[in-house]
């Protein structure tokens, strides 16, 4: 039979035993295993097999250089070739609205109609004209009669023909004021002058923007630039393209070049369109050129000023392609980090002849097929700047002189 002494001294050993063991498991659980660095050696940086970072860094192989994508803002107007804007040529009132958004109008059309006394005036003026035009056409006759008779002189009767000539070109002028406009001749006709205008459409089309209601009050001096129109009548089968482009691209973009579009309306789908004009002149503050295109819209999709980028491709001749996103620009240079093998990466300077936003194309310091670094190039930059810190230190110690070399040689350490 154990004596209550035996016991509590096992369960004093025991307890002991477990407070020695507990501080050695928490410190072999709360130390991190050490992880082995990249190793620099000479150009190339070399990382171990089981380092994270290496998943970051996604490789693409150079390709050969036939032709680049280039990738260029771009915006979707209205063809200005097709497309009439309507502004109020005379003051006036407007009593009747015959055209909405999205109706589609034949050449000639009525859009609305405005009271306006200022084309009163001019169904007025027409109307004076016409009468005086009948009167003097009546004043010739008589002089040609009485100079047949030898009642009057011939001077009389060249001056009655000139007063004809003149009410005649006056009554031309004052109706064809009046038919410019669109509106009816009124009183030129034997009416009354009803100084009713109507806005009527040019050219065949759809509504595509209003800017008028019943009763507003128009003037003709609210037309212009930043003054929006009354009616903006287009042709949406087609539309323009104003594409910007750099100095370095107007090569390519010439009329006639083929080109691509892409809207985020639309993902997945690219419609084609062709260059037409060219801009003479480069935008000072944003150094691009303007360049306009044609597309063809026959099922509507695409709208006015939708935002686009506009894909050309540019023939090549010589050098590889890589991703854009592998170049790494540092001052005035460009570098790009190859992998000769698994692990292993090295900078190289290269040369480009086309930098764009998705692709670029190196003429020098690389070949088709070697693999790069196209992904957190950045990141593997940085990694190089930190081991050459580290080796600074360590290549200064080992080429130091020690005590006992200063020593021999009777130098001071």
């Amino acid at each position: 039979m154990k004596t209550p002494l035996s016991s509590l001294s096992l369960l004093t050993l025991l307890t002991l035993s477990l407070a020695a063991a507990l501080p050695a498991c928490t410190k072999t659980q709360s130390e991190p295993l050490a992880l082995a660095e990249p190793v620099l050696t000479g150009r190339q940086l070399q990382f171990p097999a089981e380092h994270p970072q290496l998943k970051l860094l996604k490789l693409t192989a150079a390709a050969p250089g036939q032709s680049a994508d280039m990738a260029l803002t771009a915006k979707l107007v209205w063809n200005e070739a097709l497309t009439q804007r309507i502004y109020a040529p005379f003051a006036g009132r407007v009593e009747r609205i015959d055209a909405d958004l999205g109706q589609t109008l034949k050449a000639g059309a009525v859009l609305a109609q405005m009271a306006s006394p200022d084309f009163g005036q001019a169904q007025a003026d027409a109307a004076r004209a016409q009468a005086d035009q009948s009167q003097s056409a009546k004043q010739l006759l008589r002089q040609r009669e009485l100079l047949a008779a030898g009642i009057v002189a011939r001077r009389d009767f060249e001056q009655a023909e000139a007063d004809a000539a003149r009410t005649e070109a006056e009554l031309a002028r004052a109706q064809g004021r009046v038919r410019l406009y669109g509106g009816s001749l009124g009183g030129a006709s034997g009416g009354p002058v009803n100084q009713l205008l109507s806005l009527r459409t040019r050219m065949a089309g759809v509504v595509v923007e209003r800017n008028l209601n019943p009763g507003q009050e128009l003037r003709p001096d609210q037309s212009g630039p930043g003054v929006p129109p009354l009616f903006v009548i287009s042709d949406p089968s087609s539309l323009w393209v104003q594409i910007d482009a750099r100095e370095s691209e107007v090569g390519t973009l010439q009329p006639g070049a083929v080109f691509e579009l892409e809207l985020p309306a639309w993902p997945g789908r690219r419609f084609e369109g062709r260059i037409t004009a060219l801009a003479d002149a480069i935008d000072p503050s944003t150094r691009t050129i303007k360049v306009r295109g044609l597309i063809a819209n026959p099922e509507r999709l695409l709208k006015s000023e939708m935002l686009a980028t506009a894909h050309v491709q540019r023939s090549l001749g010589s050098g590889v392609v890589v991703p854009t996103s592998a170049v790494v620009l540092e001052g005035e240079k460009k570098w790009i980090y190859v992998s000769p093998k698994p692990g292993v990466f090295e900078p190289r300077e290269i040369k480009l002849s086309v930098m764009g936003s998705h692709e670029s194309v190196v003429a020098l310091g690389l070949e088709a097929g070697e693999q790069v670094v196209s992904e957190n190039a950045l990141l593997l930059a940085r990694q190089f700047r930190m081991a050459l810190d580290e080796a600074k230190p360590a290549a200064a110690a080992a080429s130091a002189p020690t005590s006992a070399k200063l020593a021999a040689e009777g130098k001071q350490p």
